[in-house]
């Protein structure tokens, strides 16, 4: 799963300036614990600083075949195997493609707006029976640090209310303070790149070296080196191969 090792990639290696853990990870615990206890659903909140996470698991995770403990389980992992292992796979590749879009949109956001998106999905899961239901799937960045990165994710697992599931994978962006629905046009985040940028990255997904590419569109090399560089911190990435992975995958090439 390329795109799965793109999105991890982006999210472990962002640069997590101050995060006060100790105060702030044990509230948003807390909040973790009481959704899972209200809604019956699954609760993982991750830490991807540390690359960890917390499991709570309320009255819905025994049907869906999953262990329902009174406490938190942690896993050194910011991925959910054992849940998400349950998930279609069609279903998974969506939700790993729409959520490395959501993670460049919050990325091109002020702080303070982050907390007003989600991704919404419905994911078909096996339950304790191995039969696939319709599962609604909710995540959130929930806590940057104070240099932009994104530092907590909370994602919800309920039974899916609609009933009438066409069985394929749904998702969406939403701004939940407006109620308004981002178009795939938005998140696909055309602007990220420049059009010369977007010709350079292409020419070097045929290939192309930066001599070529510099005399394929009358420019430098010491330009091409600097587009180049460019693309790899627009993107954060650390090479031109998960540069190009990373830009099929949001559409921008």
């Amino acid at each position: 799963m390329n795109i799965l090792h793109t999105l991890n990639n982006n999210l472990l290696r962002q640069t997590f300036g101050n995060s006060d853990p100790a105060a702030k990870l044990s509230n948003f615990q807390l909040i973790a614990q009481v959704y899972a206890q209200v809604e019956n659903s699954i609760s993982v909140l991750s830490d991807l600083k540390a690359n960890k996470s917390y499991i709570y698991t309320g009255g819905a995770a025994s049907a869906l075949g999953i262990v329902h403990k009174e406490d938190s389980t942690e896993i050194t992992s910011i991925w959910e195997e054992d849940i998400l292992k349950k998930i279609r796979q069609t279903d998974l590749l969506g939700k790993y493609a729409l959520e490395l879009r959501f993670f460049h949109l919050l990325k091109s956001l002020p702080v303070a707006e982050r907390l007003d998106y989600q991704v919404i999905s419905t994911l078909h899961m096996q339950d304790k029976h191995k039969k696939y239901v319709p599962v609604q799937h909710r995540m959130f960045y929930i806590q940057s640090t104070e240099d932009g990165s994104i530092w907590l994710a909370l994602c919800l697992y309920n039974f899916s209310p609609d009933t009438h599931s066409t069985g394929t994978y749904q998702g969406s962006i939403i701004n939940t303070r407006t109620g308004k629905v981002i178009s795939p046009d938005e998140y696909r985040l055309n602007n990220i790149l420049t059009e010369r940028e977007k010709d350079v990255l292409l020419l070097i997904k045929n290939g192309k070296r930066s001599k070529d590419i510099a005399a394929s569109l009358s420019i430098s090399v010491n330009t091409v080196h600097r587009h180049r560089q460019n693309i790899l911190e627009k993107l954060h990435v650390s090479n031109s191969m998960e540069a190009c992975r990373m830009a099929e995958s949001i559409k921008l090439i």
